[in-house]
């Protein structure tokens, strides 16, 4: 049987399960030590002399923001023998944008990261559902929750208006306000932003859940 480099699709029994936490964990980790790293720049590059050709503190969290990213990616992989379709789409991001970032030295780029990342995330989501009527947004959640197909194609619509509205942030955040501000906002900004969003998804949630015996019956 040939092995699935891309995760199986949501509800299949090919889904191959892991900790609802350590997916979280494997998820959000990169950023925290993108803002680790931004704010302990100059200790980091005084600890570590490599670090210190790199640029400012916004070039060292770069260079290890894509190295915590290709990480969590490879810790997913050696966990299920598979890589998740969201985080792989935006690893690849932080790797070219941030490549481009360090490369000619210039933070637009990664500043810009999160705006095409959060646009495409959009895109494929409100693409699939009104193109292809594929609730694409069960290949992230599938791990945690468990919902008939309706549930899939409301939670799928709500989380690609969401991405819109996060792009339109994120560029509202850069433009206006300074690189500090910016970086505390994309950790401690955005993600509660997202927890709060994600907290008013509940009753929905509630009312599509499935029993895990029904799984194998959902396309």
């Amino acid at each position: 049987m040939t092995e699935r480099i891309i995760e199986a699709r949501p509800n299949s029994p090919e889904r191959r399960e892991i900790n609802p936490a350590l997916k979280f964990a494997l998820e959000l980790g990169p950023l925290l030590v993108f803002f680790f790293a931004n704010y302990r720049g100059p200790w980091l590059a005084g600890h570590f002399p490599a670090l210190a050709s790199l640029g400012g503190p916004i070039f060292v969290a770069t260079a290890l923001f894509m190295a915590a990213t290709v990480a969590a990616l490879a810790a997913s992989w050696a966990l299920t023998r598979t890589l998740p379709i969201m985080p792989l789409v935006s690893g690849l991001f932080v790797v070219v944008f941030g490549g481009l970032t360090l490369w000619l030295q210039n933070d637009v780029f990664i500043k810009m990261k999160p705006t095409i990342v959060n646009g495409i995330f959009a895109a494929i989501l409100l693409g699939g559902l009104f193109l292809f009527n594929r609730p694409l947004l069960g290949y992230v959640f599938d791990q945690a929750f468990k919902l008939d197909d309706a549930g899939w194609r409301k939670l799928t619509l709500r989380w690609g208006v969401f991405f819109v509205v996060l792009a339109i942030l994120n560029e509202v955040i850069w433009r206006n306000f300074s690189e500090s501000f910016w970086v505390s906002f994309k950790v401690w900004g955005t993600m509660p932003i997202t927890m709060a969003f994600m907290l008013f998804q509940v009753p929905l949630l509630k009312r599509h859940a499935i029993e895990e015996g029904s799984r194998d019956r959902q396309d």
